[in-house]
């Protein structure tokens, strides 16, 4: 079993305190989804995690299966399995999808190669599992992509890297009803004693193919109040101001 224990994290950017003591825990088997309103520090959570620059770590620790990941440099924690679905991936030139997830599979294996047969049988294989064009291989990465291909091929990546613990930040943007069922069905399978993950979301939508384990309402910063699917539905019906009164919290939700 893998186990990601975050332990009163503080993050801040410049002097502007963003994190404000998130406690957490992720084992493998478990979706935990954060929830909260905008500009609250979700993806600043995934960001930090995963070694941003941007973001400074004031106070905490972050441990993935005992090791200290904030020692790490970001290609280690990777290397240790932590993996990062952006909310916005970026797009690489010069470098087709295949190239870019062959070398990143041989950077995570000691500089060790897939057998090359064994690398275009899988990765056949997932793309008819995500319903994606074949054409993707030989197109540069992201570019020119649709939202929606983005995501999906997020997912592509995070099921033929098969890391231990994943971050998923807002994966349901720019995907369709069509498109959410196909990758909320491919996260679901993944979901094993050798994986677990964090879902960053808005919506409840994504929830209705992607079951958490545990939700968690993030606001100002810290995680307020835990529990499962009915507060989803709370959430959905109610949106977030009726934490004001019964946590006794000032924020400003959108």
């Amino acid at each position: 079993m893998n186990e990601l224990i975050i332990k009163d994290l503080h993050v801040a950017v410049e002097d502007k305190s963003i994190l404000n003591g998130v406690n957490l825990i992720v084992r493998s088997g478990e979706v935990h989804a954060i929830m909260g309103p905008n500009g609250t520090g979700k993806s600043t959570l995934a960001s930090a995690i995963m070694g941003d620059p941007v973001y400074t770590i004031t106070k905490g620790s972050v441990t993935l299966d005992g090791k200290d990941v904030l020692e790490m440099e970001v290609h280690e924690r990777a290397k240790a399995g932590l993996f990062l679905a952006m909310q916005y991936p970026a797009e690489v030139t010069g470098v087709t999808n295949s190239e870019f997830m062959r070398a990143a599979i041989r950077a995570l294996n000691n500089d060790q190669n897939m057998p090359i047969y064994e690398f275009i049988t899988k990765y056949e294989n997932q793309i008819e599992a995500l319903k994606m064009d074949k054409s993707l291989a030989h197109r540069y990465l992201n570019e020119g992509f649709s939202g929606g291909e983005k995501k999906r091929n997020e997912i592509l990546q995070l099921k033929m890297i098969k890391p231990k613990i994943a971050i998923l930040d807002e994966i349901d943007s720019g995907l369709d009803i069509d498109a959410l069922r196909v990758v909320g069905n491919n996260i679901n399978e993944m979901v094993s004693d050798q994986f677990g993950c964090i879902l960053i979301t808005h919506y409840q939508r994504v929830l209705d193919y992607i079951k958490p384990t545990y939700v968690h309402i993030m606001i100002n910063g810290k995680i307020v109040l835990t529990g499962k699917e009915e507060l989803i539905k709370k959430i959905d019906e109610q949106g977030y101001e009726w934490l004001k009164e019964e946590l006794n919290l000032e924020f400003d939700g959108e």
